[in-house]
């Protein structure tokens, strides 16, 4: 019986080996998935008063009969999505003729460590009148920014203020003061007391809009002017024209 006591023994402390090496394995894989990793952003407290002075960036006229509110994240890729390839078609078809305004709201959420920089860098390019350009060059190139591409995303962003023909000077004055920091939170602050689900939400004439796409959006649009007309609105819109005038 002794060897079999022996082999037990030594079934054991193969046994209890390979449990280490499992052991410092995944500890090693961990460790590595945690350098991957993007830090955690800090969360940011929103002072819930502050959604009365918010007002966005406004595209288009505030007297058009239908208005368009979208809540977006710089960082957030579907957001991304809607503002290059959904958005141009709603600015040419739905802005430029007339049938809507389109008003856009910061909401950077707290995992999305250089949301709040990028919407930092819009504003601080609408102080130079040129909002959209800035919004449009950053969402562009959001691959290039975001938090798993870098931690420092200044330098990218002040790219960008040269490439769209601001006053890089001044921008940066403004960027590192967070000259605009209460103006984000207070967009925050109103997507806050809409209670919004998640970025891009979008609302058109105050009732939120689960879209897709463009022909989905203008379906809409064109509900809200009926709706306007049944309560003796006045509307004299263009016709919608895919071919209509870039901006």
């Amino acid at each position: 019986m002794t060897p079999r006591r022996g082999g037990q023994r030594n079934s054991r402390l193969f046994a209890l080996l390979g449990l280490i090496a499992l052991v410092g394995i995944g500890a090693l894989g961990y460790a590595a998935t945690q350098r991957n990793a993007a830090p955690a952003a800090a969360t940011r407290a929103v002072d819930p008063a502050l959604a009365a002075q918010a007002e966005g960036y406004l595209l288009g006229s505030p007297d058009a009969p239908v208005k368009i509110l979208e809540f977006a994240d710089f960082e957030c890729p579907g957001c991304a999505q809607f503002a290059t390839v959904t958005e141009p078609d709603v600015r040419k078809r739905l802005v430029e003729t007339g049938q809507a305004s389109f008003r856009f709201y910061d909401y950077p959420l707290d995992q999305h460590q250089n949301s709040y920089p990028a919407s930092h860098a819009a504003a601080c390019a609408a102080e130079q009148g040129k909002f959209w350009e800035m919004h449009d060059r950053i969402f562009a190139g959001q691959n290039e920014w975001s938090t798993y591409a870098t931690s420092s995303p200044k330098k990218i962003f002040q790219g960008y203020a040269g490439t769209i023909g601001l006053d890089v000077g001044k921008w940066e004055q403004c960027y590192d003061a967070e000259r605009y920091l209460k103006k984000i939170q207070a967009n925050r602050a109103e997507g806050d007391r809409r209670q919004i689900p998640g970025t891009p939400t979008l609302y058109v004439n105050d009732r939120q809009a689960n879209v897709a796409g463009y022909d989905q959006l203008k379906a809409l649009v064109d509900s809200a002017r009926a709706d306007v007309v049944v309560r003796g609105g006045a509307i004299a819109p263009k016709a919608d024209s895919a071919a209509a005038a870039p901006r």
